[in-house]
C-alpha cells in the first residue's frame, strides 16, 4: 500500500467512527476536522514523525491540498486540538482493538521506565514536580527520575491497557488497575511474584496471575520459571517498538 492510499484508509476508518459523536458542547467548530487531526497524528507517528511541530510541517509541506484548512491553522492551535482529543483517542483505541485478532484471556504484564529528564538534572528538573519520582532501571542498572509505563499486552502483542505511574510505584500496586474487568491469565516477570496478590486477584477479578519465583537462586521450580520467562519476552518486543519506532521516551 502506497502512502496516499494509507492516508485515505486511515481517514475513512477514523471519520466513520466519529460520525454522530458529539465531541464539543459549546464553542465554534475547528477549521480542521477532528478526523483530519487524528489522521495526521496516526500517519505521522507511523512515519516516525513524533512531534506535533514535525507532523504539522510535514502535512503542510507535502499534503496541503488534501488538508486545505491546514494552511490557516497555526501549529500551536493544531497541537492544542490534538491534545484535547485524548478522550476520543482512548475510545478509538478500544474500538480498534475489537477489529484486531488477539486473545483477550491471555495477557502479559510488565513496566518500562519513562524518564522525565536526564538523571544529572533530576534535582533541578521542574517537569512534573510532585508527580514524578526516583526509581530503578533494572535493564541499565541505574537510577532515573520520572515515571514507569505499566502495560497489559494481549497475545500476540496488542496493548489493551496501560497506566503511567511514578517511578517508585511497585508493579504489584498497579496490576489491579491493569486487569480490572478482565478475565483469564496475566503473566509477569519475577517482580509480580506474590502469593497474596495472586490470591486477591483470583478472588476479586477472576484473573490468574502467573510469574516466575521471585528469587532465581532459591527457585523451587526453575524449569517452570524459565518457560514463563521465555513466553513473556513478547512484551519486551512491544516495549522495544514503543521506544525505537515511536520514541515514547523522547
Amino acid at each position: 500500500m502506497d502512502l496516499s492510499t494509507f492516508i485515505v484508509a486511515v481517514f475513512c476508518l477514523v471519520d466513520d467512527r466519529l460520525k454522530g459523536r458529539r465531541i464539543r458542547r459549546r464553542g465554534p467548530a475547528p477549521k480542521l476536522s477532528d478526523a483530519e487531526v487524528l489522521t495526521m497524528e496516526i500517519v505521522g507517528e507511523f512515519l516516525g514523525v513524533d512531534t506535533d511541530k514535525g507532523i504539522h510541517l510535514f502535512f503542510r509541506r507535502h499534503y496541503a491540498e488534501w488538508f486545505p484548512a491546514l494552511r490557516e491553522v497555526h501549529r500551536t492551535t493544531f497541537s492544542c486540538q490534538a491534545a484535547n482529543l485524548w478522550k476520543v483517542k482512548e475510545h478509538l483505541w478500544q474500538e480498534f482493538l475489537t477489529l484486531a485478532p488477539h486473545d483477550p484471556a491471555f495477557a502479559l504484564v510488565d513496566s518500562m521506565p519513562l524518564p522525565a529528564c536526564l538523571f544529572a538534572r533530576a534535582y533541578r528538573c521542574r517537569r512534573f514536580r510532585g508527580e514524578a519520582a526516583f526509581g530503578k532501571d533494572t535493564l541499565l542498572r541505574q537510577t532515573f527520575y520520572g515515571f514507569r509505563i505499566h502495560a497489559r499486552v494481549c497475545w500476540p502483542g496488542l496493548i489493551t491497557r496501560f497506566s503511567v505511574a511514578p517511578a517508585n510505584a511497585h508493579e504489584l500496586s498497579v496490576i489491579p488497575e491493569l486487569v480490572e474487568s478482565t478475565r483469564g491469565l496475566a503473566l509477569g516477570d519475577r517482580n509480580y511474584h506474590s502469593p497474596k496478590t495472586k490470591e486477591e486477584l483470583a478472588r476479586g477479578t477472576g484473573v490468574e496471575l502467573l510469574a516466575p519465583y521471585r528469587s532465581k537462586k532459591r527457585d523451587p521450580a526453575p524449569k517452570r520459571s524459565a518457560f514463563l520467562s521465555r513466553v513473556r519476552y513478547r512484551i519486551d518486543t512491544v516495549f522495544s517498538q514503543l521506544t525505537e519506532r515511536y520514541s515514547v521516551k523522547r
